[in-house]
């Protein structure tokens, strides 16, 4: 039996643009054990690709992340959310455009509610970007994991365009600027 079997888990619910590249960036975070990418936030059930991106389903590209929280805590979930997206951009990331790829927390708990809106007014009052963050914050009601091609993308696919000039770069700064979280 493995170790892990006892542990009790939390999940995160994140979108910050395309969810290849969230993906990419938890799935090597220690204490994270799982990563997937899905929809949420929108009124169809059981969306498909093809459908949210025609953008008019109301689902975000998200990604689900299970945590131990005795190795990652939320608000460390919610720093590296934060650093590895632009939250000031709305319904929008990069050459993204459409309220699929909207900044958005979706909380499991009123808890995660709270220490997401503490951490906007910390990061709002540090003026870290010149603009506010237009993060939505919204209650999870239901998340569609993605098609399986969509699982661990950047990961199977490096060498395509997309993975080499959006995904590639913002691994690469996040691995240096979170280099103590990461797994061995």
């Amino acid at each position: 039996m493995s170790s892990s079997a006892n542990l009790t888990t939390e999940q995160a619910t994140l979108g910050g643009g395309c969810f290849w590249c969230l993906e990419a960036v938890f799935e090597q975070l220690r204490g994270v054990q799982k990563v997937e990418s899905g929809y949420s936030g929108g009124s169809l059930a059981d969306p498909n690709y093809e459908r949210v991106c025609s953008g008019r389903t109301g689902h975000a590209e998200v990604v689900q992340v299970t945590f131990d929280p005795q190795q990652i805590t939320y608000s460390e979930i919610l720093d590296i959310f934060f650093a590895t997206h632009d939250p000031t951009t709305l319904n929008r990331q990069g050459a993204d455009v459409g309220t699929q790829y909207r900044s958005v927390i979706f909380y499991h708990t009123p808890a995660q509610k709270e220490a997401a809106e503490k951490k906007i007014a910390e990061l709002n009052a540090a003026k870290i970007w010149d603009a506010a963050i237009v993060t939505e914050l919204a209650p999870l009601k239901a998340f569609y994991q993605a098609e399986n091609y969509h699982q661990k993308y950047f990961q199977d696919n490096p060498g395509q365009p997309y993975c080499q000039v959006v995904i590639s770069p913002k691994v690469v700064k996040f691995r240096k600027q979170f280099a103590a979280r990461l797994k061995e």
